[in-house]
C-alpha cells in the first residue's frame, strides 16, 4: 500500500505523479494513490484498471522497459472543492532521449483529501489526434 508520505494539497499530489511517471518510479508512482480498493487507472487504449494492486501491476508494466520519459502540461483547468479535485490537462510524453516524438493524451486526475491528506482516486488517459489540440475549445456550448 502507499506509503505515509502526507501531500497537503492536490497540487502537490499531482506534481509527485508527473514526478514519478518520468522518473519511472514505481515506488513513488504508488505513494500518491489512495489506499481504497476502488481507485481506477485507465491507460491510453488501455482497459478500466480497478484496485490497488491492479494498477501497481500495471504501472510496473509501464515502467519495466526503464525509459525515462518527459512530460510536458499544458491547457489544465481544475475543479475544486475543501474535499476533491478534478483536473483536466493534456500531456505532451516522449522518451527522454527522443523528446520530438510526442504524443498528446488528453487526461483527467481526481484527487480527494482524507485522513493521510491528498490522494489520487482515479487517472484515465486517452490519445488525442495532434490535429485536436491546438483547437481545444475554451467552453463546452
Amino acid at each position: 500500500m502507499p506509503s505515509e508520505k502526507i501531500f497537503a494539497s492536490p497540487q502537490d499530489v499531482e506534481t509527485a505523479f508527473y514526478e514519478a511517471l518520468e522518473r519511472c518510479d514505481l515506488e513513488a508512482m504508488m505513494a500518491v494513490w489512495a489506499e481504497d480498493e476502488e481507485v481506477v487507472c485507465v491507460h491510453p487504449g488501455g482497459p478500466r484498471l480497478v484496485g490497488y494492486n491492479t494498477i501497481r501491476e500495471a504501472w510496473q508494466r509501464v515502467f519495466a522497459g526503464g525509459n525515462k520519459l518527459t512530460v510536458r502540461l499544458s491547457q489544465q483547468t481544475t475543479v475544486n472543492t475543501p474535499f476533491a479535485m478534478v483536473s483536466t490537462l493534456l500531456e505532451h510524453i516522449a522518451t527522454a532521449d527522443n523528446e520530438s516524438q510526442s504524443a498528446p493524451v488528453a487526461a483527467t486526475n481526481i484527487y480527494v483529501r482524507g485522513a493521510l491528506g491528498w490522494r489520487m482516486v482515479a487517472h484515465h488517459a486517452s490519445p488525442v489526434p495532434p490535429s485536436s489540440v491546438a483547437e481545444a475549445p475554451r467552453t463546452l456550448h
